[in-house]
């Protein structure tokens, strides 16, 4: 069996399941020679020539990704970094919920807590930790910071039970903060965060503080009076999402239908795993990052896990009734899912804070997708707005 890192669970002399375990990640390194092991194997399907991506993603980005795997990339390297700072688990609605957590030397800090998604983990929050818990001015807010790992993802270890919405989620974060004893918080998220973040202010509005995302996912309801007079902004963003839809969502629709289905083949294989994931990680992020988080998936046994997710929102039945009322922020970057302001104000009724940013660059083109993990990409200007938006609310 691989292993799922070193996950403590209670003892029987621990009563109380709201206990909070220091963590420390220490991958055997029998489970690092089998996979070097798998990725020297690899036997490789064969590809049109030609075609470029559009039929998936290319052949010789993912040998160039499994090269660097097994060449260069150092998983000891990662996980004593990680392994600086403060890591916990404990157990939250019968599952295992792992999270780093840095208190901020000032006193005045705010609590956030900060959401990642797929194929994303807390790896994409590292580069902004120090900025958020020690900013280098007085001027600027500082915070306390609270990292964790989605229910069947990375660290937490995969999910034992059916129904892991974004709204149970978002729940379950409501309860972390409350066993860390912070009754005033923000909440930080993009991706799949960026769906649970605004469903923490839905919850709890009296508690939270400000909620920030880098993406607002709010679409036309089919009405034809929401397409009356659109923005150019909004018409091409309508526009981006149409292209998306017709060559990038088979993802979504696998997982949201036949997730265990696929679980086998990204379980098994490394490179399988990678060339899934590989889709949705923009061609212009560096290897090291990609590999980080491919690894982390594979090395937790979470690669079949993290995926359920999409199955358990597309069979929800538990939807929102009225708009969301804590203050809201939005951060989007060109490149990314471009939010629609229409459609957000319908869904999120106190935005306060609206800004889109050029990521840099966009060398992948259209696929590139450039600036969805900003806080890799460009942390000093995502936790600008960040700090400018908590800054108003103070």
């Amino acid at each position: 069996m691989r292993c799922r890192a070193d996950i403590a669970f209670p003892s029987t002399e621990e009563t109380a399941v709201t206990a909070i375990r220091p963590f420390t990640i220490d991958i055997p390194q029998s489970e690092l020679d089998d996979l070097n092991d798998r990725l020297r194997r690899t036997l490789w399907p064969d590809e049109l020539p030609g075609v470029g991506d559009s039929y998936g993603v290319p052949k010789d980005r993912i040998r160039g990704l499994a090269q660097y795997w097994l060449e260069h990339f150092d998983w000891r390297a990662l996980e004593a970094k990680l392994n600086t700072y403060p890591q916990f688990t404990t157990e939250i609605d019968g599952e295992n919920i792992y999270f780093l957590h840095i208190r901020s030397s000032r006193e005045d800090a705010l609590p956030v807590i900060l959401t990642h998604g797929w194929p994303g983990s807390v790896l994409e929050y590292l580069d902004v930790i120090e900025l958020l818990t020690e900013p280098a001015s007085a001027d600027d807010p500082a915070f306390h910071v609270v990292i964790p790992a989605l229910p069947g993802m990375g660290f937490s270890g995969p999910t034992h039970s059916t129904g892991w919405t974004m709204r149970r989620v978002a729940r379950a974060w409501v309860e972390l903060m409350d066993r860390l004893g912070y009754e005033r918080f923000g909440a930080i998220g993009n991706d799949g965060g960026s769906m649970v973040s605004p469903e923490i202010g839905r919850l709890v509005p009296d508690r939270v503080v400000g909620v920030h995302v880098t993406q607002l996912f709010s679409f036309p309801s089919g009405d034809p009076a929401e397409f009356e007079d659109l923005s150019t902004e909004d018409l091409a963003a309508l526009a981006h999402l149409k292209w998306f839809q017709d060559n990038k969502m088979a993802f979504n629709l696998f997982c949201a239908q036949q997730p265990q289905t696929l679980a086998y083949a990204i379980s098994d294989s490394p490179v399988g795993l990678l060339g899934w994931n590989a889709q949705l990680f923009g061609e212009s992020l560096d290897a090291e990052f990609v590999i980080g988080n491919v690894a982390l998936y594979w090395l937790t046994g979470t690669a079949g896990s993290s995926v359920r997710f999409y199955y358990e929102e597309a069979h929800s039945t538990e939807r929102p009734t009225a708009p969301t009322t804590a203050p809201t922020a939005l951060a989007m970057f060109k490149g990314d899912f471009q939010s629609m302001r229409r459609f957000a104000e319908r869904d999120h009724s106190n935005i306060v804070s609206w800004n889109s940013y050029d990521a840099g660059s966009v060398v992948g083109g259209p696929n590139d997708a450039a600036g969805h993990f900003a806080a890799h990409e460009t942390p000093e200007l995502l936790v600008g707005d960040i700090r400018q938006f908590f800054a108003k609310l103070s």
